[in-house]
């Protein structure tokens, strides 16, 4: 009878487990998806909440940016998202921190041309004070 007890217990602990993380993995998500849609129409005090103070913003030139560059070029009009979409998504999430890869496919509006651009990107997740921020973000460009 011990047994059947203790396997029923380790049974539900694991399904505990497992649901726990599930709701982590639409928690980050959801944080993904508001990056991906501030990133069309910036908004500075969303960009504030989403953003971690210690962002390291990698882009696919090798540049390497820190949240306050971030967000102003994304409020300033300098970087202009016309269109940005997010395929073949995997969220890993391990205690507070949770790990993104994805397909990015967007339209980077400059003054005179509108450029077609196609990477993947890694994001790195951390959970501070209850909400998923990004943390660190490298992407590397594909061919068309």
């Amino acid at each position: 009878m011990r047994r059947v007890i203790s396997l029923l217990a380790i049974c539900l602990f694991w399904q505990l487990a497992v649901q726990a993380q599930t709701r982590n993995e639409k928690r980050v998500a959801a944080a993904v998806e508001i990056f991906r849609t501030v990133l069309v129409n910036p908004d500075k005090v969303v960009l504030e909440n989403v953003l971690s103070e210690e962002l390291s913003f990698g882009h696919s030139s090798g540049n390497v940016e820190g949240k306050t560059t971030v967000i102003e070029k994304l409020v300033s009009g300098n970087t202009n998202w016309d269109m940005v979409q997010l395929t073949d998504q995997s969220i890993q999430v391990s205690g507070k921190t949770a790990i993104v890869r994805h397909r990015f496919i967007g339209e980077l509006r400059s003054a005179e041309t509108v450029e077609k651009i196609n990477m993947h990107v890694l994001l790195v997740w951390q959970k501070h004070r209850g909400k998923w921020q990004l943390l660190a973000r490298q992407a590397v460009k594909l061919n068309p």
